[in-house]
């Protein structure tokens, strides 16, 4: 469709978020309807240079465009709401929305907002290469509490909680933790209010007090309902004795490190 005389040629953009929001929009002066999801007319997304290639360098680009739909707003951007959503890019012929053609895909990865408008990063599937093949070694657990290496039973370590106070970073509950420190390293899961959907990282616990690394990123009235997971500190001893879980343990605590270099006699 390229290579007429006359091209009808309309860059597309579908969207899909984590939670299965998805959005479509386009650069052609109206909506086009593509697999049964309207893009909406966005004369001001602008993408980029593409560039396509068989190389294993990690390919990225750059998109562009005003705060004008509803679906994005600055609000959901800065709060991640879009962080890691999938994307597809294609070019479409307007006059036979059956022709198109492929022209990138991947995920968002930093947002920046500005002037009433955003830019967005998008890494190709390529940047996967970038992550290391091998872990390194640590004295702590290098696996997520709950995950396939891990495999300790989350359900029965989940609870639901509702808000009775917030100052700043710290959460009041209306549910004591199930140990000290029990929900440090967990996270928190919005499940109403403004934050839902969302959620945060809890970095320390004390009683009925869950305090976030950050603070949330709307407004959290009394009543909220969340959804609290306990976390781990990632050591060995509560790996064995806070879950009896150590064969599982991915870490090398008693490995000498570097500072074994620096040691010397009578130091």
């Amino acid at each position: 469709m390229f290579d007429e005389t006359l091209t009808t040629v309309a860059v597309c953009w579908r969207v899909e978020r984590w939670d299965g929001v998805a959005i479509g929009l386009t650069d052609h002066d109206r909506d086009l309807v593509i697999d049964g999801l309207v893009h909406r007319a966005a004369p001001g997304m602008v993408p980029s240079a593409i560039s396509r290639s068989d190389g294993l360098d990690a390919d990225t680009m750059d998109v562009s465009g005003a705060l004008t739909s509803a679906a994005i707003g600055e609000r959901d951007l800065l709060a991640g709401r879009w962080d890691g959503a999938q994307v597809a890019i294609f070019a479409v012929d307007w006059c036979d929305l059956t022709r198109r053609v492929a022209l990138g895909e991947g995920t968002i990865g930093a947002v920046e907002t500005k002037d009433g408008g955003f830019s967005a990063e998008l890494r190709g599937l390529a940047a996967a290469l970038d992550r290391p093949v091998v872990d390194a070694t640590s004295p702590e657990c290098r696996a997520m509490l709950g995950d396939a290496r891990c495999r300790v039973a989350m359900a029965p370590r989940r609870f639901f909680a509702r808000i009775v106070g917030v100052d700043d970073t710290t959460l009041t509950l209306d549910r004591s933790e199930p140990a000290p420190n029990g929900w440090g390293g967990g996270r928190v899961r919005w499940l109403s209010g403004e934050n839902c959907g969302l959620e945060s990282a809890v970095v320390l616990s004390a009683v009925a007090t869950a305090t976030l690394d950050q603070p949330p990123a709307f407004d959290v009235a009394a009543g909220t309902l969340i959804e609290v997971s306990e976390g781990c500190d990632k050591s060995l001893a509560t790996c064995a004795t806070r879950f009896g879980n150590a064969a599982n343990f991915r870490g090398e605590p008693y490995l000498p490190g570097i500072d074994l270099l620096t040691r010397y006699p009578g130091g």
